[in-house]
């Protein structure tokens, strides 16, 4: 990948994380005929979490929203010779906390479907959200391979 290219796809995940945060990752309920099913977001279910369980809100609100946004941020610092490479290595772990997010997403839907009790369906907003995660850990292997200072 080049550096123009790295650099675009690392802007443009600035949009596309604010979006999949919005965007519905599933669709629970109890899957009656007279009943719809509630679409479940990143943002809808922080909101819930805050009612119920401040500590893991604060955990997820971290793997969910602030790890990957700041990684992102700092990567386009790099790219455009704001930021060391140094600081590499920690923007990489912060990719690795974000994929504990989708672990911890990816359980609940095994979990409510082995449960048996009501219905959970994934939606696009999953896929998206996993696909920006993923886009990110691969903009930042592509940076690491990278010569010089900045990245471009």
């Amino acid at each position: 990948m080049t550096g123009n290219t790295l650099k675009f796809a690392n802007l443009s995940l600035l949009v596309l994380f604010p979006v999949a945060w919005f965007a519905p990752l599933m669709r629970a309920g109890l899957g009656l005929p007279l009943f719809d099913l509630s679409e479940i977001s990143v943002i809808s279910g922080l909101q819930s979490l805050w009612d119920s369980d401040v500590f893991l809100a604060l955990l997820v609100t971290a793997f969910a929203l602030f790890a990957p946004y700041l990684k992102t941020i700092g990567l386009a610092l790099m790219h455009f010779g704001l930021l060391h490479r140094k600081v590499l290595p920690v923007l990489n772990w912060m990719g690795k906390l974000a994929m504990a997010d989708i672990f911890l997403i990816a359980l609940y839907i095994v979990v409510a479907k082995g449960v048996g009790i009501g219905k959970v369906e994934t939606a696009w907003g999953l896929y998206l959200f996993t696909g920006c995660i993923l886009a990110s850990l691969a903009i930042s292997a592509f940076s690491g391979k990278a010569k010089g200072g900045a990245v471009g």
